[in-house]
Protein backbone atom coordinates (compact mmCIF):
# COMPACT_ATOMS: atom_id res chain seq x y z
CA UNK A 1 0.00 0.00 0.00
CA UNK A 2 2.85 2.36 0.73
CA UNK A 3 4.23 1.76 -2.76
CA UNK A 4 0.94 2.87 -4.32
CA UNK A 5 0.59 5.99 -2.17
CA UNK A 6 4.21 7.09 -2.14
CA UNK A 7 5.22 6.30 -5.73
CA UNK A 8 2.32 5.62 -8.09
CA UNK A 9 -0.08 8.33 -6.89
CA UNK A 10 2.48 11.20 -7.08
CA UNK A 11 3.40 10.12 -10.62
CA UNK A 12 -0.24 10.17 -11.70
CA UNK A 13 -0.91 13.52 -10.02
CA UNK A 14 2.11 15.04 -11.73
CA UNK A 15 0.78 13.97 -15.13
CA UNK A 16 -2.75 15.33 -14.67
CA UNK A 17 -1.98 18.37 -12.48
CA UNK A 18 -2.91 21.72 -14.04
CA UNK A 19 0.01 24.02 -14.69
CA UNK A 20 0.02 27.38 -12.98
CA UNK A 21 -1.14 30.23 -15.21
CA UNK A 22 0.95 33.42 -14.96
CA UNK A 23 -0.90 36.36 -13.45
CA UNK A 24 0.34 38.95 -15.96
CA UNK A 25 -1.25 37.50 -19.10
CA UNK A 26 -4.11 39.99 -19.01
CA UNK A 27 -4.06 43.74 -18.31
CA UNK A 28 -6.97 45.99 -17.43
CA UNK A 29 -7.11 49.34 -19.21
CA UNK A 30 -7.22 52.08 -16.54
CA UNK A 31 -9.50 54.17 -18.76
CA UNK A 32 -12.20 51.83 -20.12
CA UNK A 33 -11.43 48.87 -17.81
CA UNK A 34 -11.40 46.41 -20.71
CA UNK A 35 -9.19 43.33 -20.35
CA UNK A 36 -6.39 43.12 -22.94
CA UNK A 37 -4.20 40.11 -23.64
CA UNK A 38 -0.54 40.92 -23.00
CA UNK A 39 0.61 40.01 -26.51
CA UNK A 40 -2.03 42.21 -28.11
CA UNK A 41 -1.07 45.05 -25.78
CA UNK A 42 2.63 44.75 -26.64
CA UNK A 43 1.85 44.55 -30.35
CA UNK A 44 -0.17 47.76 -30.10
CA UNK A 45 2.68 49.55 -28.25
CA UNK A 46 0.77 49.52 -24.94
CA UNK A 47 -2.12 51.51 -26.37
CA UNK A 48 -5.62 50.25 -25.54
CA UNK A 49 -7.24 48.88 -28.68
CA UNK A 50 -10.69 49.69 -27.32
CA UNK A 51 -10.42 53.34 -26.22
CA UNK A 52 -6.96 54.44 -27.41
CA UNK A 53 -5.65 55.10 -23.90
CA UNK A 54 -1.85 55.39 -23.87
CA UNK A 55 -0.44 53.42 -20.94
CA UNK A 56 2.94 54.12 -19.41
CA UNK A 57 5.87 52.24 -20.87
CA UNK A 58 9.44 51.66 -19.71
CA UNK A 59 12.41 53.74 -20.80
CA UNK A 60 13.77 50.75 -22.72
CA UNK A 61 10.54 50.36 -24.71
CA UNK A 62 10.52 54.10 -25.35
CA UNK A 63 14.01 54.03 -26.85
CA UNK A 64 13.13 51.12 -29.13
CA UNK A 65 10.02 53.00 -30.21
CA UNK A 66 11.77 56.25 -31.12
CA UNK A 67 14.94 55.08 -32.87
CA UNK A 68 14.93 53.72 -36.42
CA UNK A 69 14.45 49.93 -36.34
CA UNK A 70 14.82 50.10 -32.55
CA UNK A 71 18.62 50.34 -32.83
CA UNK A 72 20.54 52.63 -30.49
CA UNK A 73 23.60 52.82 -28.28
CA UNK A 74 23.44 53.75 -24.61
CA UNK A 75 26.04 56.05 -23.08
CA UNK A 76 27.46 55.78 -19.59
CA UNK A 77 26.31 58.67 -17.43
CA UNK A 78 28.63 60.51 -15.02
CA UNK A 79 28.84 59.29 -11.44
CA UNK A 80 27.43 61.57 -8.76
CA UNK A 81 27.70 61.61 -4.95
CA UNK A 82 25.21 59.23 -3.36
CA UNK A 83 23.03 60.73 -0.61
CA UNK A 84 24.95 64.05 -0.33
CA UNK A 85 22.59 65.33 2.40
CA UNK A 86 22.49 62.07 4.43
CA UNK A 87 18.72 62.24 4.10
CA UNK A 88 16.38 60.00 6.03
CA UNK A 89 12.61 59.92 6.44
CA UNK A 90 10.93 56.58 7.08
CA UNK A 91 13.92 54.98 5.35
CA UNK A 92 17.43 56.01 4.48
CA UNK A 93 17.78 57.56 1.06
CA UNK A 94 20.54 55.06 0.26
CA UNK A 95 18.16 52.20 1.03
CA UNK A 96 15.52 53.70 -1.26
CA UNK A 97 18.08 53.98 -4.06
CA UNK A 98 19.18 50.37 -3.64
CA UNK A 99 15.58 49.16 -3.69
CA UNK A 100 14.82 51.19 -6.82
CA UNK A 101 17.98 50.04 -8.59
CA UNK A 102 17.19 46.39 -7.81
CA UNK A 103 13.90 46.68 -9.74
CA UNK A 104 14.97 49.09 -12.49
CA UNK A 105 16.90 48.58 -15.72
CA UNK A 106 19.13 51.62 -15.27
CA UNK A 107 21.06 53.11 -12.36
CA UNK A 108 18.75 56.11 -12.01
CA UNK A 109 15.64 57.69 -13.50
CA UNK A 110 17.26 58.64 -16.82
CA UNK A 111 18.74 56.80 -19.80
CA UNK A 112 20.61 58.53 -22.63
CA UNK A 113 21.21 56.93 -26.03
CA UNK A 114 22.20 57.99 -29.53
CA UNK A 115 21.30 56.64 -32.95
CA UNK A 116 19.21 57.61 -35.96
CA UNK A 117 15.69 59.01 -36.04
CA UNK A 118 14.35 59.44 -39.54
CA UNK A 119 17.87 58.85 -40.84
CA UNK A 120 19.30 61.76 -38.84
CA UNK A 121 21.80 61.53 -35.97
CA UNK A 122 19.85 62.03 -32.76
CA UNK A 123 20.47 61.94 -29.01
CA UNK A 124 17.52 60.85 -26.87
CA UNK A 125 17.22 61.22 -23.08
CA UNK A 126 14.33 59.20 -21.62
CA UNK A 127 12.95 59.27 -18.09
CA UNK A 128 12.00 56.07 -16.28
CA UNK A 129 8.93 56.77 -14.12
CA UNK A 130 9.25 53.43 -12.35
CA UNK A 131 12.48 54.69 -10.72
CA UNK A 132 11.25 56.78 -7.77
CA UNK A 133 8.56 58.41 -9.88
CA UNK A 134 11.09 59.68 -12.42
CA UNK A 135 12.14 62.33 -9.92
CA UNK A 136 14.99 64.63 -10.94
CA UNK A 137 18.07 64.61 -8.73
CA UNK A 138 21.73 65.29 -9.40
CA UNK A 139 22.11 62.06 -11.41
CA UNK A 140 19.28 63.07 -13.77
CA UNK A 141 20.69 66.60 -14.04
CA UNK A 142 24.11 65.25 -14.99
CA UNK A 143 22.44 62.97 -17.53
CA UNK A 144 20.62 65.86 -19.22
CA UNK A 145 23.85 67.87 -19.36
CA UNK A 146 25.70 64.87 -20.82
CA UNK A 147 22.98 64.41 -23.45
CA UNK A 148 23.18 68.08 -24.46
CA UNK A 149 26.98 67.94 -24.71
CA UNK A 150 26.84 64.76 -26.80
CA UNK A 151 24.35 66.38 -29.18
CA UNK A 152 26.65 69.36 -29.72
CA UNK A 153 29.69 67.11 -30.27
CA UNK A 154 27.86 64.87 -32.75
CA UNK A 155 26.03 67.78 -34.40
CA UNK A 156 22.84 65.85 -33.67
CA UNK A 157 19.26 66.65 -32.76
CA UNK A 158 18.30 66.35 -29.09
CA UNK A 159 15.06 64.79 -27.86
CA UNK A 160 14.10 64.61 -24.20
CA UNK A 161 11.19 62.44 -23.06
CA UNK A 162 10.15 63.45 -19.53
CA UNK A 163 7.96 61.27 -17.32
CA UNK A 164 8.43 62.67 -13.85
CA UNK A 165 6.75 63.79 -10.68
CA UNK A 166 9.26 66.63 -10.30
CA UNK A 167 12.34 67.27 -8.22
CA UNK A 168 13.65 64.57 -5.87
CA UNK A 169 12.86 65.68 -2.33
CA UNK A 170 15.60 63.52 -0.78
CA UNK A 171 18.24 65.76 -2.39
CA UNK A 172 16.70 69.05 -1.30
CA UNK A 173 18.16 72.20 -2.83
CA UNK A 174 20.57 70.15 -4.94
CA UNK A 175 17.64 68.75 -6.92
CA UNK A 176 16.22 72.25 -7.46
CA UNK A 177 19.59 73.42 -8.77
CA UNK A 178 19.22 70.95 -11.65
CA UNK A 179 16.47 73.13 -13.10
CA UNK A 180 19.01 75.89 -13.82
CA UNK A 181 21.76 73.48 -14.92
CA UNK A 182 19.56 71.66 -17.42
CA UNK A 183 18.17 74.93 -18.78
CA UNK A 184 21.71 76.23 -19.38
CA UNK A 185 22.66 72.96 -21.12
CA UNK A 186 19.66 73.21 -23.45
CA UNK A 187 20.61 76.80 -24.28
CA UNK A 188 23.98 75.60 -25.58
CA UNK A 189 22.20 73.19 -27.93
CA UNK A 190 20.05 76.02 -29.25
CA UNK A 191 23.03 78.36 -29.66
CA UNK A 192 24.55 75.83 -32.06
CA UNK A 193 21.34 75.76 -34.09
CA UNK A 194 20.51 72.12 -33.36
CA UNK A 195 16.90 70.90 -33.16
CA UNK A 196 15.61 70.36 -29.63
CA UNK A 197 12.32 68.50 -29.23
CA UNK A 198 10.43 67.56 -26.08
CA UNK A 199 8.05 64.60 -26.05
CA UNK A 200 5.74 65.11 -23.09
CA UNK A 201 4.44 61.85 -21.64
CA UNK A 202 2.32 60.92 -18.67
CA UNK A 203 3.04 62.46 -16.23
CA UNK A 204 5.23 65.56 -16.67
CA UNK A 205 4.94 67.73 -13.57
CA UNK A 206 6.82 69.75 -10.97
CA UNK A 207 10.33 71.08 -11.48
CA UNK A 208 10.78 69.11 -14.70
CA UNK A 209 7.87 70.91 -16.38
CA UNK A 210 9.18 74.20 -14.96
CA UNK A 211 12.56 73.88 -16.68
CA UNK A 212 13.80 72.03 -19.78
CA UNK A 213 10.48 70.27 -20.49
CA UNK A 214 8.85 73.47 -21.72
CA UNK A 215 11.77 74.83 -23.77
CA UNK A 216 11.53 72.65 -26.87
CA UNK A 217 11.63 74.14 -30.33
CA UNK A 218 8.63 71.89 -30.94
CA UNK A 219 6.51 70.60 -28.05
CA UNK A 220 5.02 67.18 -28.75
CA UNK A 221 2.74 65.25 -26.41
CA UNK A 222 1.17 61.81 -26.27
CA UNK A 223 -2.64 61.65 -26.17
CA UNK A 224 -4.09 61.99 -22.70
CA UNK A 225 -0.77 62.77 -20.99
CA UNK A 226 -0.99 64.74 -17.74
CA UNK A 227 1.18 67.85 -18.01
CA UNK A 228 1.47 70.65 -15.47
CA UNK A 229 3.32 72.07 -12.51
CA UNK A 230 1.19 71.80 -9.37
CA UNK A 231 -1.42 69.10 -8.89
CA UNK A 232 -5.08 69.58 -9.66
CA UNK A 233 -6.17 69.41 -6.02
CA UNK A 234 -3.57 71.98 -4.94
CA UNK A 235 -4.71 74.44 -7.63
CA UNK A 236 -8.40 74.01 -6.81
CA UNK A 237 -7.78 74.57 -3.08
CA UNK A 238 -5.72 77.66 -3.89
CA UNK A 239 -8.04 79.43 -6.33
CA UNK A 240 -11.25 78.03 -4.76
CA UNK A 241 -12.67 77.10 -8.17
CA UNK A 242 -13.57 73.90 -9.97
CA UNK A 243 -11.24 73.15 -12.86
CA UNK A 244 -12.36 71.63 -16.20
CA UNK A 245 -12.40 67.85 -16.40
CA UNK A 246 -9.69 67.81 -19.10
CA UNK A 247 -7.47 70.30 -17.26
CA UNK A 248 -3.71 69.59 -17.60
CA UNK A 249 -4.22 67.03 -20.34
CA UNK A 250 -2.26 67.10 -23.59
CA UNK A 251 -5.39 68.00 -25.56
CA UNK A 252 -6.23 70.88 -23.20
CA UNK A 253 -2.72 72.30 -23.53
CA UNK A 254 -2.89 71.95 -27.31
CA UNK A 255 -6.10 74.00 -27.40
CA UNK A 256 -4.48 76.68 -25.22
CA UNK A 257 -1.21 76.95 -27.13
CA UNK A 258 1.15 75.24 -24.68
CA UNK A 259 1.74 72.21 -26.92
CA UNK A 260 2.39 72.24 -30.67
CA UNK A 261 1.02 68.80 -31.53
CA UNK A 262 -0.45 65.66 -29.97
CA UNK A 263 0.89 62.57 -31.74
CA UNK A 264 -0.24 58.95 -31.19
CA UNK A 265 2.53 56.62 -30.04
CA UNK A 266 2.62 54.59 -33.22
CA UNK A 267 3.35 57.69 -35.32
CA UNK A 268 6.09 59.23 -33.19
CA UNK A 269 9.12 57.89 -35.06
CA UNK A 270 7.82 58.96 -38.46
CA UNK A 271 6.58 62.36 -37.25
CA UNK A 272 9.73 63.31 -35.36
CA UNK A 273 11.93 62.07 -38.20
CA UNK A 274 9.97 64.24 -40.63
CA UNK A 275 10.32 67.30 -38.36
CA UNK A 276 14.09 66.82 -38.01
CA UNK A 277 14.35 66.42 -41.78
CA UNK A 278 12.52 69.70 -42.41
CA UNK A 279 14.69 71.62 -39.94
CA UNK A 280 18.05 70.11 -40.88
CA UNK A 281 17.64 69.92 -44.64
CA UNK A 282 19.99 72.49 -46.18
CA UNK A 283 19.33 71.59 -49.80
CA UNK A 284 16.06 71.25 -51.70
CA UNK A 285 14.60 67.77 -51.84
CA UNK A 286 14.31 67.88 -55.65
CA UNK A 287 16.13 69.47 -58.54
CA UNK A 288 15.26 73.10 -59.24
CA UNK A 289 14.08 73.63 -62.79
CA UNK A 290 14.81 77.19 -64.00
CA UNK A 291 11.91 79.00 -65.56
CA UNK A 292 12.89 80.72 -68.80
CA UNK A 293 11.77 84.29 -69.09
CA UNK A 294 8.98 84.56 -71.59
CA UNK A 295 9.45 87.04 -74.40
CA UNK A 296 7.62 90.13 -73.45
CA UNK A 297 5.38 91.56 -76.15
CA UNK A 298 5.28 95.37 -76.44
CA UNK A 299 2.30 96.68 -74.62
CA UNK A 300 -0.34 98.35 -76.75
CA UNK A 301 -1.10 101.94 -76.00
CA UNK A 302 -4.48 102.33 -74.50
CA UNK A 303 -6.86 104.41 -76.51
CA UNK A 304 -8.32 107.34 -74.67
CA UNK A 305 -11.80 108.74 -75.05
CA UNK A 306 -10.29 111.76 -76.80
CA UNK A 307 -8.67 109.60 -79.47
CA UNK A 308 -11.93 107.80 -80.06
CA UNK A 309 -13.76 111.08 -80.46
CA UNK A 310 -11.28 112.27 -83.12
CA UNK A 311 -11.86 109.09 -85.08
Amino acid sequence: MSWLTEFVRPKIQKLVRRTDVPENLWHKCPSCEQMIFHRDLAKNKHVCQHCGHHMRISAKDRLELLFDEGKYQLIELPNVPVDPLKFRDQKKYTDRLKAAQAKATYKDALAVAHGDVGGHATVVAVFDFSFMGGSMGTAVGEGIVAAAELATVQDAALIIVPASGGARMQEGILSLMQMARTTAAIEKVKEKGLPYFVLLTDPTTGGVSASFAMLGDIQIAEPGAQIGFAGRRVIENTIREKLPDDFQTAEYLLDHGMVDMVVPRGELNETIGHLIDMIRRTKPGAAIVPIKDAKKKPAKKAETEGDNAKK
